[in-house]
């Protein structure tokens, strides 16, 4: 039985070292090749899994005093596994960030027409800047001019208010002035 584990641990060491080999290459690789190859590794890594489980297997079947020992070889076979499928995604990802460089064009002209955009965008916010300032400026001006105006309108409110009490009073005295004759510019308007 520990003749069997040991072909599948043979077979397990060809097979991951084929797919580190090719999960290394993935991210030099374009195109129609580059796809192949990840599917390749794909298909290899699924039948690294089932030998994996034919190990377990076999594991099983080992008498208890020499079981521990293959446990512990497992273990790290499937710790092996579990870091080739993460480099594995590592360098999938890698090769979707080139897919979407080429989709989206990733080059020199398409920055220099994204620099101008972005210079254009801040001369035009700069220009509506100076425009709010502007319009705040003339909001404030205006509310200075409408207080003014309101003082004003409210000095003259009590010169009249004063002047109307005076002629009131004159008016009500006859013995100071002729009633028929009051002489209004007597009056400090």
């Amino acid at each position: 039985m520990s003749s069997d584990f040991e072909a599948y641990e043979q077979d397990f060491g060809t097979l991951t070292a084929e797919v580190t080999n090719k999960i290394g290459r993935i991210p030099k690789l374009s195109g129609e090749e580059k796809t192949q190859l990840v599917l390749n590794v794909d298909k290899q890594l699924e039948e690294v899994r089932e030998l994996l489980e034919q190990m377990d297997l076999e594991v099983r079947e080992i008498p208890i005093q020499s079981r521990a020992m293959y446990n512990s070889r497992l273990k790290s076979y499937k710790q092996e596994v579990e870091k080739l499928e993460k480099d594995f995604k590592r360098s999938r990802i890698a090769y979707s960030d080139e897919v979407r460089n080429e989709l989206l064009g990733d080059d020199a002209s398409s920055s220099e027409n994204q620099r101008a955009h972005l210079l254009d965008n801040t001369e035009k916010l700069e220009r509506s800047s100076r425009r709010l300032e502007a319009g705040y400026q003339i909001a404030v001006e205006t509310v200075l001019c409408d207080r003014f105006t309101h003082l004003s309108w409210g000095g003259l409110h009590s010169q009249f208010r004063r002047k109307r009490r005076q002629v009131t009073a004159m008016a009500s005295a006859p013995y100071l002035c002729n009633m028929t004759t009051v002489n209004l510019t007597s009056l400090d308007m």
